[in-house]
């Protein structure tokens, strides 16, 4: 995967329009770009079946705020050479949405979605706990979401052809009534995570439902921001391919200010209030490891009084928004996300 050419201007254009817009129509794209839709279409398949794209979907901070999930990032430490096994076991467990080797402190960072802090609770005494190899583990709670990935661009289209894409999309997070699940919305959004760009009449086999009942109840989730779409490619691919995690605090009466004015920079991917002994995550994508101290530096002059306390690098990321990576950041697969599903974690060949 890491012999990929690159992206030429086609490829970045195309990349750069579904992160606007992830689910818009060939013929949609075709048109403010230019464009030929069959064109397009075929850069698309050679993009995701060399893994150097991907359309990927996570169940959004809506959920949480309606009472129907809790977001946290765990810590995990690793006995001497079980690096491997703990991270391949954790990234088959499909609450596990992300997996990344990092520097520093810890060995792994996980995210992890569940439905509610028992089940968070329960997961993390009776599988992450009892994993073989897993000698400490550390939560952290997620609260406000910020800044996360489906905010991040490219960088490729002009002024008028974003505004031409965007134009037509939701406000994020709108939703014009209670936000309540069923039992094909969860199926639905299982079956998003897996291929966020998967056509409607696949979603209406697989969940069992009609094209036009799946139509509308997947045009509601993403409305409602229930679920978030976002296309990927491969860190390499980006020109910022160091992924630099950073804890940080600042006075209580000043986070969501201060993580408003973070969640502005253009190199950052998440800006999280966290629990703990921080009360901030800051993950950011910069060209190189020299780079982590030059961000650093714009976010203390954007933050004045912030501490920086601890900082990491992402070695691997080994699973991003439930897909596969290799160690490169190419995709490999998917394991799809599912909060509703508490899987017992099986040691090889155990069925």
């Amino acid at each position: 995967m890491q012999d990929f050419g690159g992206l030429d201007d086609v490829d970045s254009s195309l990349v750069h329009a579904l992160q606007i817009s992830p689910r818009a129509s060939w013929a949609r794209i075709a048109k403010v770009l230019g464009l030929d839709a069959v064109t397009l279409a075929r850069r698309w398949n050679r993009l995701t079946e060399q893994g150097a794209a991907w359309i990927s979907c996570y169940p959004g901070l809506a959920l949480a705020v309606s009472g129907h999930g809790c977001l946290a990032f765990i810590e995990v430490d690793c006995a001497n050479g079980r690096l491997l096994e703990v991270a391949d076991r954790l990234t088959r467990q499909p609450m596990v949405s992300t997996v990344e080797h990092v520097t520093g402190d810890r060995d792994l960072l996980l995210t992890v979605m569940a439905t509610d802090l028992a089940t968070l609770s329960r997961w993390s005494t009776t599988v992450l706990g009892a994993l073989p190899g897993v000698t400490a583990r550390q939560i952290h709670l997620a609260g406000a979401i910020y800044a996360e990935g489906s905010r991040w661009r490219l960088r490729s289209l002009s002024p008028a052809q974003i505004t031409r894409l965007a134009a037509d999309q939701p406000p994020r997070g709108h939703r014009p009534g209670p936000l309540t699940l069923t039992d094909l919305d969860r199926r639905i959004i299982v079956e998003l995570s897996a291929d966020g760009r998967a056509p409607y009449t696949a979603l209406a086999e697989r969940c069992g439902a009609s094209v036009d009942t799946v139509r509308r109840r997947t045009r509601r989730l993403l409305d409602e921001g229930a679920v978030h779409a976002r296309c990927e490619i491969a860190r390499p691919l980006s020109k910022r391919p160091v992924a630099a995690v950073l804890w940080a605090g600042v006075p209580a009466d000043t986070v969501e200010q201060a993580a408003h004015s973070i969640a502005g920079m253009s190199d950052i991917r998440l800006c999280a209030g966290i629990t703990g002994r921080h009360n901030l995550l800051i993950i950011a994508w910069v060209r190189s490891v020299d780079d982590i101290q030059r961000l650093e530096t714009r976010v203390t002059e954007r933050v004045p009084g912030i501490v920086i306390s601890d900082r990491a690098v992402a070695l691997w990321p080994m699973k991003l928004s439930g897909h596969l990576l290799d160690e490169h950041g190419y995709r490999l697969g998917t394991v799809p996300i599912d909060g509703w599903n508490m899987q017992r974690d099986k040691a090889p060949g155990s069925g």
